[in-house]
């Protein structure tokens, strides 16, 4: 099981380029986890973070190895939510933390300099406050019930990390192919989705739209990426 990175120069490399991001739990809507990965990162998933809240240790090693090792086929990067204490284990590119977790300085000892700490931000101080991170997610920029009682942010928040994030963000909450239009044309070149894939009939198919959405926008082209938004 070999990460697919060495170095951390390797995956800020990647995380760079990265357009479409996945979280997903070791079961996405009852799909075998290998081939959902399969066919979300053949179509373009840039990176994929593991968050299960109800997994025990065991089913969260058993999942991290899965996703570790379709990630490193297609090249893609491998993140853990919360779990600093599994990533050097199933050799994963890094963490993601929320607000309340444990604090960005601590998790930057405990992982050092190569691996990669993502931050969850929900507000215009949050984004300036961020330091010591590789990346920020942005939102929830629309309602969605995968943060049930937490208010959407809006496209203003996309706005203002675009002017005033130090580090790549992706916008994230409630985004699929009728409202990813709206938060490119806010900025954002990069987008996390979680039941856009997950929920979706045909995952393939919808991360290739995401991804022609946020290529455009990497391009400039605000047009193309606005064909279908509501």
């Amino acid at each position: 099981m070999a990460a697919v990175t060495g170095t951390g120069a390797d995956r800020r490399s990647l995380l760079d380029r990265a357009r479409l991001y996945l979280v997903c739990d070791a079961h996405p809507n009852g799909r075998d986890l290998g081939g959902f990965l399969t066919g979300c990162l053949g179509a373009g998933v840039d990176v994929v973070q593991l968050r299960d809240k109800l997994a025990d240790d065991r089913a969260l090693l058993d999942a991290g190895k899965v996703v570790r090792s379709v990630s490193a086929t297609h090249n893609a990067l491998f993140i853990l939510n919360d779990r600093v204490d599994l990533v050097a284990a199933l050799e994963a590119d890094g963490v993601h933390i929320g607000q309340q977790d444990m604090p960005v300085a601590r998790a930057r000892e405990l992982l050092g300099a190569d691996r990669l700490i993502g931050l969850s931000t929900h507000t215009s101080a949050q984004v300036d406050d961020a330091d010591g991170v590789d990346y920020l997610g942005v939102g929830p920029v629309f309602q969605t019930p995968t943060k049930a009682g937490r208010p959407a942010v809006g496209t203003a928040l996309v706005r203002y990390a675009t002017a005033n994030a130090r580090v790549p963000f992706f916008a994230i909450g409630g985004i699929d192919p009728t409202t990813v239009g709206s938060v490119v044309a806010a900025g954002a070149q990069r987008v996390a989705v979680v039941r856009a894939l997950t929920e979706a009939d045909d995952p393939a198919s919808v991360a290739r739209s995401l991804c022609a959405a946020t290529s455009a926008a990497s391009a400039g082209d605000h047009r193309e990426a606005g064909v279908g938004a509501t």
